[in-house]
């Protein structure tokens, strides 16, 4: 008997695990043109909180009672198309099931040799490209400036400092605990590392950790820590607007500082963006991040858990900021 795991409610606030509900349903029978597949690894990533509202947003929320879907790799155990084989490795947008099948069209064939398969939901994937394309598209980062990046220690976030770097910059992490900070700085570059969740004034050592001010900020989590950085910026300054994480499960509309006053006095750019915008130049993100893993001047963590049925677990440990890196559930 295969298995899925279905939205059960709507969350109010932080999800919790009565969100969700593990099922029991028929093993899938594939058609012409299709591929039987069994799940190996699956992404959790933040815009899943988004989907499990039924507010308007840039992708449609899941269905009550459905299988939620995500990023995942797959094997294929039977195909129906001449494309793939038995025992191939496929990159797609699944469901939460065990075993489904999927229109071999929507399937792209990854190799585990040349690369962890992991990587290709991370660094090789809409994290990697997210940092790629959002900081040197919108950030234009220049040697000497300042990128300061928060979500520092997540999957996006790792990226974006250490592109910087490539770049020339000073880069500056926001993170939540002096693990994550010491690991940036000592494994990935980083110049600076800020910890909110311990900082006495953490207004002060934004200030302190950027005494030229802020050129590029990469935004991964909005909410008052973005307040702060965006005291600092510099004349020129572009904002990122990548995600707004401390945002996600708030049950009231969030207020905050104005800040067209200080975009305008700074003649600074702030936009936002989805990596989908940048869908057809992929092959030249993925190209450039290749090369840079080659010669050793980008490195990536992940955070793995083990257990099919440890994906809502896992979703919901993300608004606790416990993982390193991409976090991903092994099936």
């Amino acid at each position: 008997m295969n298995k899925e795991i279905v939205l059960k409610s709507r969350p109010v606030g932080k999800p919790t695990s009565a969100n969700f509900e593990v099922k029991d349903i028929p093993d899938p029978i594939v058609q012409d043109g299709e591929l039987l597949l069994r799940a190996k690894i699956f992404s959790v990533d933040p815009y899943m909180r988004g989907r499990m509202s039924d507010a308007k947003s840039y992708v449609a929320p899941y269905e009550l009672n459905k299988a939620i879907a995500g990023g995942a790799i797959a094997e294929v155990i039977k195909s129906r198309d001449a494309r793939f084989v038995v025992g191939d490795h496929v990159l797609g947008m699944f469901p939460w099931q065990a075993s489904f099948t999927a229109n071999a069209s929507s399937c792209t064939k990854v190799d585990g040799s040349a690369a962890p398969l992991g990587y290709y939901l991370g660094i090789l994937g809409m994290p990697g490209l997210t940092a790629y394309f959002g900081l040197l598209d919108i950030g234009n980062p220049q040697k000497g400036e300042t990128v300061v990046v928060s979500g520092a220690a997540g999957a996006v976030g790792m990226v974006v400092g250490q592109i910087a770097k490539i770049k020339g910059c000073r880069v500056v992490g926001i993170v939540g605990d002096r693990v994550k900070a010491s690991y940036l700085k000592a494994e990935m570059g980083f110049d600076e590392v800020v910890c909110y969740k311990d900082s006495p004034n953490l207004s002060a050592e934004i200030a302190a950790a950027c005494p030229n001010g802020v050129d590029v900020y990469f935004d991964n989590v909005g909410g008052e820590i973005s307040d702060l950085v965006l005291e600092q910026i510099s004349k020129g300054a572009r904002i990122v607007i990548c995600g707004q994480i401390a945002l996600y499960n708030s049950v009231e509309k969030p207020t905050g500082p104005r800040v067209q006053v200080g975009l305008l006095k700074n003649s600074a750019l702030m936009k936002g963006f989805i990596v989908s915008d940048y869908s057809d130049r992929f092959p030249e993100g993925v190209s450039a991040l290749v090369q840079w893993i080659k010669e050793g001047k980008l490195s990536y963590a992940q955070t793995v858990e083990k257990g099919f049925e440890k994906l809502p677990e896992a979703l919901i440990s993300l608004f606790d900021g416990k993982n390193t890196g991409k976090l991903l559930v092994e099936v």
